[in-house]
């Protein structure tokens, strides 16, 4: 299956896979490369850390993965990737023209990192593993000398690892985070990205402060915040959560997801325009589009791929371009699914779609 167009209308076609919440090893990432490889993603934005886990080694802090990579949502098996995995999966997306984007998650949804390192906390703070889906209380020490030798020392460790141009600080939800102290201590997280020649991206919660040039900015539910990254002359990865989310549940019948922004349709992640979406942010705004898997409700790749397929080809159409023609596309998808029965894929077969 061919998204419509002559060429890509947006350089940014991206998908995000959460491997903090539940972990996905590098075989089941490697899979999942080849699935959106097939439709011309050329992103894999990886969320490696949150409260429930910290995915990735860090060798100058190696507690963050062997203490704070022990747990997963729900009391699950955790895991991460050791630097040579992490190193190998880069190279195994690049060779399919998709680039690897880390995200370490700051100031907030820091969780497993505090209870690898208590010192990290803010003071009277006694951090304990964390195994539910709560989001928006935790938080670093932000004006901690101790803090900010961590995040020079994890981010210049994931930046010499990863080839890619981009590193993505997260900067969502942090509401334990004092008012403050938000504002400076993202603005040393982005210049420490940039100090490493990588460039900043961050959830859209970023634009509430003067943006670095350069800085990325990912709109997934604030339209204020995303005119205001728009105003302050940043480049925009469009992920609405009622478009893109594909952790939430297809319709009232869905078994996995969740509904919190409401029900993500095959149809509702086509009808949408990125340059359009959003008064005040207009196409020029717009670097791409990213589709988002939070992975809460997915314990396994079979659940990850009955979530993304068959709305991914839906979003790749819209990041590539040409016109909306539901009808068309519907017919598309259905021959698609045969196709995606040859790869093994465990996709949803959404009654929105007369399947052959």
């Amino acid at each position: 299956m061919t998204p419509a167009g002559d060429g890509p209308r947006f350089e940014w076609r991206g998908v995000m896979l959460d491997v903090a919440r539940h972990f996905f090893g590098p075989r089941d990432v490697e899979r999942f490369v080849d699935l959106i490889a097939r439709y011309r993603f050329n992103r894999l934005h990886l969320h490696l850390t949150d409260d429930q886990g910290w995915r990735i080694e860090i060798e100058s802090w190696p507690k963050l993965a062997e203490i704070g990579g022990r747990t997963a949502v729900g009391g699950g098996a955790g895991g991460f990737y050791s630097q040579p995995e992490y190193a190998a999966l880069c190279a195994y997306a690049a060779e399919r023209g998709v680039t690897i984007v880390p995200e370490i998650d700051l100031p907030g949804h820091v969780n497993a990192a505090l209870v690898a390192y208590p010192e990290l906390a803010p003071p009277g703070a006694a951090p304990e593993p964390y195994i539910g889906t709560d989001v928006g209380f935790s938080t670093v020490a932000t004006t901690s000398d101790v803090v900010d030798g961590f995040v020079e020392d994890v981010l210049d460790e994931v930046a010499a690892l990863t080839p890619g141009p981009y590193l993505h600080i997260g900067g969502d939800e942090a509401g334990a985070t004092p008012a403050d102290e938000y504002a400076p201590f993202v603005a040393r997280v982005c210049e420490v990205v940039r100090s490493n020649g990588k460039t900043p991206i961050g959830w859209e919660e970023i634009a509430r402060i003067p943006l670095p040039p350069g800085t990325i900015v990912q709109h997934w539910k604030d339209g204020e915040l995303a005119r205001e990254a728009a105003r302050q002359g940043a480049q925009l990865i469009m992920s609405p959560a009622g478009r893109t989310y594909l952790d939430h549940k297809y319709d009232a019948t869905t078994r996995l997801g969740t509904t919190w922004s409401g029900h993500v349709s095959v149809r509702d992640a086509y009808e949408w325009d990125p340059g359009t979406l959003v008064d005040g942010v207009s196409e020029s705004h717009v670097l791409g589009v990213e589709a988002a898997l939070w992975s809460e409700t997915l314990e396994t790749i079979a659940h990850v791929e009955e979530m993304a397929f068959p709305r991914l080809l839906a979003t790749a159409e819209v990041a590539w371009g040409g016109g909306r023609d539901w009808e068309a596309f519907r017919s598309r998808v259905a021959a698609e699914g045969r196709a995606l029965d040859r790869l093994g894929v465990a996709f949803f077969r959404s009654p929105e779609i007369a399947w052959g």
